[in-house]
C-alpha cells in the first residue's frame, strides 16, 4: 500500500513539474513575439498569480454551484455524518462539511483548498445502493483526497491547463495583428514567417499537452486515493464493492456534471467510452484497473 501511494506522489509531482516547463516556454515565446522575453515571462507570472488566487479562494464554492449540491444536517443523513467524523479522526483532519446531489448516479467527490475548508458531496444514488461497509470506502476515498491535498493539486493543474490555453492564444493574436507592421519592416519577412510557425505551433499543440497532462495526473491521484483509502480503512474489499456497482450502474451520468468538474468525481460522471484512444484523454483511470489494484494490496 505505502509503495503503491510514494509511487502515485512520484509520478505526480513530475508531471505538474513537466506542466510548469511548458507555461514557461509559452511565457517566452510570447516575450519573442513582443520583443522582449522577459516581459513576456512577467506577463505569465502576474497572470498566474491573479488566476490562481481567484481559483484557491473562490473555486470550492463555484464547484458546489455548478454541480447542485446542497448542505445536509446530521439529522437528515446521521449515517453519512457518522462516516465523515470517523474517517476524519483516523486521517487526523477536521471533518468536512457534508452535501449531497439529488441524483440516481453512484458517485462521489471532494472540494475544499485545504482540509480547514473542505467538504465531501455524494449522490442520493450513492446513499441508498451502497452498504456500510462500501459507502465507508467511498468516503475513505474522498478523505484521501483531502487529506493529500489532492483537491489544491488538481487545482493548480485546472489553473495551469488555463494558463497554457490563454498564453497560447495571446501569441496567435500577437502574431497575427503584427503581420502589418513586419510587413512593412525590410528584412523583417523571414522573421515574420518563423514567428508565426511557433506561434501557431504553440497554439495549437500547447493546450493538447497541458490537457493531457492534466488528465494523466488526475488518473494518478485517483490511484493515489484509493491507496490511501485502504491505509484509513484496512478493507480493500470495501472499496472494491463500490467500485463494482459503480462499473454496474446502469446510468452513471451526473446530470449536473461538465468537463470542468469531472476530475474531482470518484468515477468519470459521464457515460464512459472504452476504446483505446479515449483512454489518453479520461479523466479517471479504468475502473477494472483500480480494482484489480486492490485487490493486489
Amino acid at each position: 500500500m505505502f509503495e503503491q501511494v510514494r509511487a502515485n506522489k512520484t509520478r505526480s509531482y513530475l508531471l505538474v513539474g513537466f506542466f510548469i516547463i511548458v507555461l514557461g516556454v509559452l511565457g517566452a515565446v510570447l516575450g519573442l513575439v513582443w520583443g522582449n522575453t522577459y516581459f513576456g515571462l512577467s506577463i505569465a507570472v502576474v497572470i498566474s498569480l491573479v488566476y490562481s488566487l481567484f481559483s484557491y479562494y473562490s473555486g470550492d464554492s463555484l464547484i458546489l454551484t455548478m454541480s447542485g449540491a446542497r448542505a445536509v444536517t446530521k439529522r437528515e443523513f446521521p449515517y453519512l455524518y457518522h462516516t465523515l467524523e470517523g474517517l476524519a479522526i483516523a486521517a487526523g483532519i477536521p471533518t468536512p462539511k457534508a452535501y449531497v446531489i439529488d441524483d440516481s448516479a453512484l458517485n462521489a467527490f471532494a472540494t475544499g483548498r485545504d482540509p480547514q475548508h473542505a467538504s465531501v458531496t455524494v449522490t442520493t444514488g450513492l446513499l441508498n445502493k451502497l452498504d456500510r461497509q462500501e459507502l465507508e470506502g467511498v468516503i475513505a476515498h474522498e478523505m484521501s483526497h483531502i487529506q493529500n491535498f489532492d483537491i489544491r493539486f488538481m487545482m493548480l493543474t485546472t489553473v495551469l491547463v488555463g494558463l497554457v490555453t490563454l498564453l497560447s492564444d495571446f501569441i496567435m493574436r500577437s502574431v497575427w495583428y503584427s503581420r502589418g507592421d513586419r510587413r512593412e519592416s525590410r528584412g523583417g519577412g523571414q522573421l515574420q514567417v518563423i514567428l508565426l510557425f511557433i506561434g501557431i505551433l504553440f497554439a495549437v499543440l500547447a493546450p493538447l499537452i497541458g490537457q493531457l497532462i492534466k488528465l494523466a495526473i488526475s488518473r494518478q491521484r485517483e490511484f493515489l486515493a484509493d491507496s490511501s483509502a485502504v491505509v484509513l480503512t484496512r478493507y480493500p474489499p470495501g472499496l472494491v464493492g463500490a467500485l463494482e456497482k459503480i462499473r454496474k450502474d446502469p446510468d452513471p451520468l451526473v446530470d449536473n456534471a461538465n468537463h470542468a468538474t469531472a476530475h474531482l468525481f470518484i468515477s468519470t460522471p459521464f457515460m464512459e467510452d472504452k476504446g483505446f484512444i479515449t483512454s489518453f484523454f479520461s479523466t479517471h483511470p479504468p475502473i477494472d484497473e483500480r480494482i484489480k489494484r486492490l485487490k493486489q494490496m
